[in-house]
This record gives structure tokens, C-alpha cells and sequence, in this order.
């Protein structure tokens, strides 16, 4: 029924729950973070065993996903379908990717384990505090740092996937230091860029806290 007592035709309820948050899991935005998902076990399966031509296919996937990652939230905002279900997997979809990448990069020896350690960590704790920001009605909007440090990372990690055989003749490019040394070092950015983010993360989500009490 709407306001005036009239039922709501299919179209009006439809219209009504992409406004409102309803679950509207056949939506493009949602589509797009779940083959984020989908992508991630590919990516696994072709980097698990690394060889040049494998961490060639792995780094597309990776980035591919990656790109999905911006896509739905640009699509969701766009095209008014910001869903519950979108809220839900959207941020679980991207840290199950970045995760992945560098517990195999670890593994591989391509990443200190501290480093991975942090990251993953910072990551956690953001979504904890969107968890209860959520619960308090508060909405913590992305700030230009953390999507910065997003950048920032994927670069860094597709240039840690890739064999260092493939990255060989563009050494010179970075004075002759090997390309996944530069990675370590984009990641090591990435990880000083996250933790000024959750910084601010933190302070806004206490401020507007304190400015309810």
C-alpha cells in the first residue's frame, strides 16, 4: 500500500526497494562484486603454482576484479540500487581479495609477513568500525586517501604477482632495481596511506558520536 492507501503495483515495489535498501540481488552492481567474488578462487587456482604465463593470468584476474570493485559502487550510486545485499558484500568481496594476494605473496616471499600482517589488519579494523557505524545510523564516506591507498595497492600487488622474468626489461625503467622491489615499496606507501585513513575514519565516526550525546 502507499501513502494514499492505494496497493503499490509491481513496478512501485520494485522501485521502492532498490530506494530503500531493499536485498535486490539481480541488479548490475550486485552482479559485478559477485563476480569479484567468483574471480577470487580463479586467481587462487592460477597463482597458487606461479610459472610467467600463470602469474600473466593471474595479474589480469586480479586487476579485473579489482576494476569490478569500483565499478559496482559507481554503478549502485548511478543507476540508484544501493541495496542491503550490495552494503554486505561489496567491502566482504574486496577484503577477500586483497587477503588472498597477500597470503600468497607471503607465502612466495614476495611480501614481509609484518607488512601483510598490518594491512590486513587496518583492513579488520575499518570494517569493525563500519559494522558499528552501521548500528548507530552513521555513514563514514570514503575518503580521497583511501582511495588513494586502494590505487596505490593494486598497483603494487599486480606488480608483486607478476614473474620477475616478465618484468625484467623494465627494470631500467626503475634505475635497475628488480620491479617487485618497487612493489614492496608501493605497499609499504600503501600501508603509511592506510593507517592516515583509518585515522581519519576513526575521528569522524568519534566526532559525530559525540556530537549525538
Amino acid at each position: 500500500m502507499d501513502k494514499t492507501g492505494a496497493p503499490n503495483t509491481p513496478d512501485q515495489s520494485i522501485s521502492s526497494a532498490s530506494h530503500t535498501g531493499g536485498m535486490g540481488l539481480l541488479n548490475l552492481p550486485n552482479l559485478l562484486t559477485s563476480l569479484r567474488i567468483i574471480l577470487i578462487p580463479v586467481f587462487l587456482l592460477l597463482f597458487l603454482t606461479p610459472s610467467p604465463t600463470r602469474s600473466q593470468w593471474a595479474a589480469l584476474i586480479f586487476l579485473i576484479a579489482s576494476a569490478t570493485d569500483l565499478l559496482d559502487g559507481y554503478m549502485a550510486r548511478k543507476m540508484e540500487q544501493i541495496t542491503r545485499l550490495g552494503k554486505l558484500l561489496d567491502p566482504i568481496a574486496d577484503k577477500l581479495l586483497v587477503i588472498s594476494a597477500l597470503i600468497l605473496l607471503v607465502e612466495f616471499q614476495r611480501v614481509p609477513a609484518i607488512l601483510a600482517i598490518l594491512l590486513i589488519g587496518r583492513e579488520m579494523a575499518i570494517t569493525g568500525l563500519r559494522v558499528i557505524a552501521t548500528d548507530h545510523g552513521i555513514v563514514i564516506s570514503v575518503e580521497r586517501l583511501g582511495k588513494f591507498k586502494t590505487f596505490l595497492q593494486v598497483v603494487a600487488i599486480t606488480l608483486l604477482i607478476l614473474d620477475s622474468s616478465l618484468l625484467s626489461p623494465f627494470s631500467s625503467l626503475g634505475g635497475g632495481i628488480d620491479p617487485h622491489v618497487w612493489g614492496r615499496i608501493l605497499l609499504w606507501g600503501s600501508l603509511i596511506l592506510a593507517l592516515v585513513s583509518a585515522g581519519q575514519y576513526f575521528y569522524k565516526f568519534s566526532k559525530q558520536i559525540q556530537g549525538r550525546n
